[in-house]
């Protein structure tokens, strides 16, 4: 069974939660405090992942970090029929783009949100102006997206590039980003919400449901 080393309040960590339950992905949750504990910066955490990140998974024995590459993984091994990392070339590479996009949230809409939930010394005023106009070019492809008939960020179907972009832009009115001027990106959060299977996290929940127990 695979351990995912996690913390509730990681956007990170929820992508994962969020993908193995879409894939009935049986796993075992084993706990790290990111806050105020900081063990993901102590030597036995380190000896799992030397960059002192969250999440990291142990699946018999193969040690991956880095959430995005984590999805990848999963998906290759867990989905035989392709549909969240798609074999054809070019919706790969469309998937990928997406994944690196989701990286540049972590680093702006994530890190204001430390700032302001957590503490921590960044600079929030440019980590939201940064959050600002990527969500302004997410909502202009979504506005694409939805009048090419296509919700998701890759074609008709949702992927990894939704679920690697989803934490963190839900997450964002914690970090002082307001999502009212984007109603195109709203739209696709309630999407997303609406995909069988989906669980939230503490600030994301499930339509009609409370946020996930566990």
């Amino acid at each position: 069974m695979i351990r995912l080393y996690n913390e509730q309040l990681s956007g990170n960590c929820y992508k994962l939660r969020l993908f193995m339950a879409l894939l009935g992905i049986a796993h075992e949750r084993v706990p790290v405090n990111f806050h105020p504990g900081r063990e993901h910066k102590q030597a036995e955490f380190l000896e799992l992942n030397p960059f002192g990140q969250l999440p990291v998974i142990d699946d018999d024995g193969f040690v991956l970090r880095d959430a995005q590459a984590i999805l990848v993984y999963l998906a290759s091994r867990h989905d035989s029929a392709g549909t969240w990392f798609p074999a054809d070339p070019k919706r790969r590479a469309r998937v990928m783009l997406w994944l690196t996009v989701a990286e540049d949230i972590t680093r702006s809409a994530s890190a204001a949100r430390l700032h302001d939930a957590f503490g921590y010394d960044l600079d929030a005023p440019a980590c939201r102006a940064a959050a600002h106009r990527l969500f302004a070019h997410i909502e202009d492809h979504l506005g694409d997206r939805e009048a090419a008939e296509e919700g998701w960020l890759v074609g008709a179907s949702p992927t990894l590039a939704d679920i690697a972009c989803f934490p963190y832009i839900a997450l964002a009115p914690e970090g002082g980003i307001a999502l009212t001027r984007y109603p195109a990106l709203r739209r696709w959060i309630a999407r997303v919400k609406s995909i069988p299977g989906f669980i939230g996290m503490p600030g994301i929940f499930a339509l009609g449901i409370d946020a996930e127990a566990t």
